[in-house]
């Protein structure tokens, strides 16, 4: 992660094939701490399909990384996140954590273009959300999917 002015950057790179079901991972991992999101999902605040909008928020997070084509800055990521809360889950975000989350991600998607999947490993390691992380293997498969239909 580069500093830029205090603005943290990540690198524009392709993940490798590997490494993209570990960051998919990772995300899930990430949003699955993230008690705003958790609130928001647990108590339907954006309706009854709250579980599957997380499920798609997942998909929005791996594809604004993956598909964009210009440099990433933290800052784009933190308005994106509050965006998609505010939006999504009908969820105003202003306890510091969206910023929290976007540079756990940027060190997760940075971690996993360098090969190395440390970061991921010590958010398993440290995550009490292991159901959560199950309930989201399909949706980590529908982001997979996604991926490889958009990149034929």
């Amino acid at each position: 992660m580069n500093s830029n002015n205090g603005h943290y950057t990540a690198s524009h790179q392709q993940l490798r094939p590997e490494s993209i079901s570990v960051f998919i991972e990772g995300i899930n991992l990430i949003l699955s701490r993230w008690i705003g999101l958790q609130l928001a999902i647990k108590n339907e605040w954006s309706g009854r399909d709250s579980r599957q909008k997380s499920e798609q928020f997942v998909n929005d997070i791996f594809s604004w990384f993956s598909l964009s084509k210009v440099p990433l800055y933290v800052d784009d990521l933190e308005h994106m996140l509050d965006e998609k809360m505010l939006l999504t889950f009908n969820t105003e975000i202003d306890d510091g954590s969206i910023e929290e989350v976007a540079e756990e991600l940027i060190i997760v998607y940075e971690d996993c273009l360098q090969g190395s999947h440390e970061s991921v490993e010590k958010l398993r390691k440290s995550n009490s959300g292991a159901e959560f992380v199950s309930q989201h293997k399909q949706a980590s498969i529908y982001t997979l999917s996604y991926y490889y239909s958009t990149r034929i």
